[in-house]
């Protein structure tokens, strides 16, 4: 009997399974939407940040504990989401709690340095072998330092980043963030396309696109810019089109031919950090970049991030000649979650635990496909992963382009609706928590084979 292929899922089932689940989405949650509604007034979307405003509706949070989390409507959930990866200690954890708790007693903000600083800056230096660390308060932050030092160091202001790679929200990296088709250009060489309105020409001109996974296009792309390059910039693990694991030897490459040019290479481990492993992919497929910006899981919940790079490119703030700073910079609130999350809360028994949960994830979803056939493939990462709706591994975002959304946005909606919650989007990628159980995870699976048979059906 010959192998099922991606047209065997009917389209027509799909849909019908869609609607199903999108009026049982809204039935169970009319709080959510009245909230959302009255949001409308004063929130642009209904919502603080343009993401959440996902179909079929935003669902608004009410408190999480451990491995849950709660909506205003009463429903529970598995947090499969755990806020992007910022919750990898799961929500409420007494060590966070009580490290607050004691710091906010002592006073909340200073806007001077603190001792427990110097401790968490000690850590990642261990961890991430970088020696020199400053403080921010986001990935968008950390990722716009790590740009500026670059530039000041190179005395160079072009970057070059990986097509559909998101690195935050500030000008200079909001380009070719999921590009539509017609505009992105030749494979190798893609346009620089502005993620939206409010960006100038003279930022975008700067900033030149490349494929993942694609070291020719690479090549030339530094040869059409011989001496303008400062930086590139690369999620090592690209994680905004579900994941997407660098070719063998990809980054290792990819650092040689940035040096050989003269240039820096940035990980922006924003949400690969201290969660696919202890020292993120720097330590995972040891490759080791002159800048690495962090953020998310390393504050225990609280608003974080850090830069870390060698001593000679740091230098540059030393020297007064990049400017360096932030009023919450190093915020003692902060600065306690993290030492307690790294020293505490993220130790090698975490890694192990969720490297038992990612096994328990991959073998039973693994399991669903090949017996429903299904041309969907699983990737684990320590605490990450993904399922993607397409047979063969996706290298880059072109390869992405090819998975039809409505399997994922359907996949979704199952996961929901029966008592996990997911990030919304296509991508399909979940965190987890170090509070989270096998019986957790065996949830995800068995929502996932829920799907699966009624898709067949």
């Amino acid at each position: 009997m010959a192998a099922r292929t991606t047209e065997d899922v009917s389209k027509t089932r799909v849909e019908e399974l869609t609607k199903r689940e999108e009026e049982r989405f809204r039935k169970a949650r009319p709080r959510s939407n009245e909230l959302w509604n009255a949001a409308k007034d004063v929130l642009p979307r209904g919502v603080p940040s343009s993401f959440q405003d996902a179909a079929p509706q935003p669902v608004f949070a009410d408190h999480g504990k451990g491995s849950r989390v709660w909506d205003v409507d009463g429903n529970e959930y598995v947090d499969f989401h755990n806020g992007f990866g910022v919750m990898v200690v799961g929500h409420a954890h007494p060590k966070i709690v009580d490290a607050v708790s004691k710091q906010i007693a002592r006073g909340s903000h200073f806007a001077q340095p603190v001792e427990d600083g110097v401790e968490v800056a000690r850590e990642l230096a261990r961890r991430f072998k970088q020696p020199q660390w400053r403080f921010t308060n986001s990935g968008t932050e950390s990722t716009l330092d790590a740009v500026r030092i670059a530039r000041g160091f190179t005395g160079r202001e072009r970057l070059i980043k990986m097509e559909a790679s998101y690195h935050g929200h500030h000008d200079a990296l909001m380009v070719s963030v999921e590009p539509p088709p017609d505009k992105m250009g030749p494979v190798d060489s893609p346009a620089s396309v502005p993620q939206s309105e409010g960006i100038p020409k003279s930022t975008v001109e700067l900033t030149t696109v490349v494929p993942f996974n694609n070291l020719p296009a690479m090549e030339k792309a530094f040869a059409r810019h011989k001496d303008e390059v400062a930086a590139v910039i690369v999620e090592p693990v690209m994680m905004n089109v579900g994941i997407v694991v660098p070719d063998d030897g990809y980054l290792a490459a990819l650092r040689d031919l940035a040096h050989k040019n003269g240039a820096l290479l940035i990980f922006d481990e924003v949400k690969t950090g201290a969660t696919v492993a202890s020292g993120g992919v720097t330590e995972r497929f040891g490759v080791v970049p002159d800048l690495v910006a962090l953020a998310k899981a390393i504050g225990g919940g609280l608003p974080c991030g850090a830069v870390g790079g060698r001593a000679d490119v740091m230098a540059v703030i030393e020297d007064h000649r990049v400017a360096q700073m932030g009023t919450f910079n190093g915020n003692p609130l902060t600065m306690a979650a993290a030492r307690t999350t790294l020293y505490e809360i993220l130790t090698p028994s975490a890694y192990s635990h969720f490297d038992a949960l990612a096994e328990t994830l991959q073998g039973g979803l693994d399991a669903v496909i090949a017996e429903h056939s299904l041309p969907f493939h699983v990737t684990t990462l320590g605490a990450r992963g993904s399922v993607t709706f397409r047979k063969d591994r996706v290298r880059n975002y072109r390869d992405y382009l090819e998975i039809d959304k409505s399997l994922a946005y359907l996949s979704w909606l199952y996961q929901c609706n029966r008592g996990v919650l997911m990030a919304p989007g296509a991508e399909e990628n979940w965190t987890l928590s170090v509070q989270h159980s096998v019986e957790d995870v065996q949830r995800y699976v068995d929502n996932f084979g829920e799907m699966a048979r009624d898709l067949r059906a």
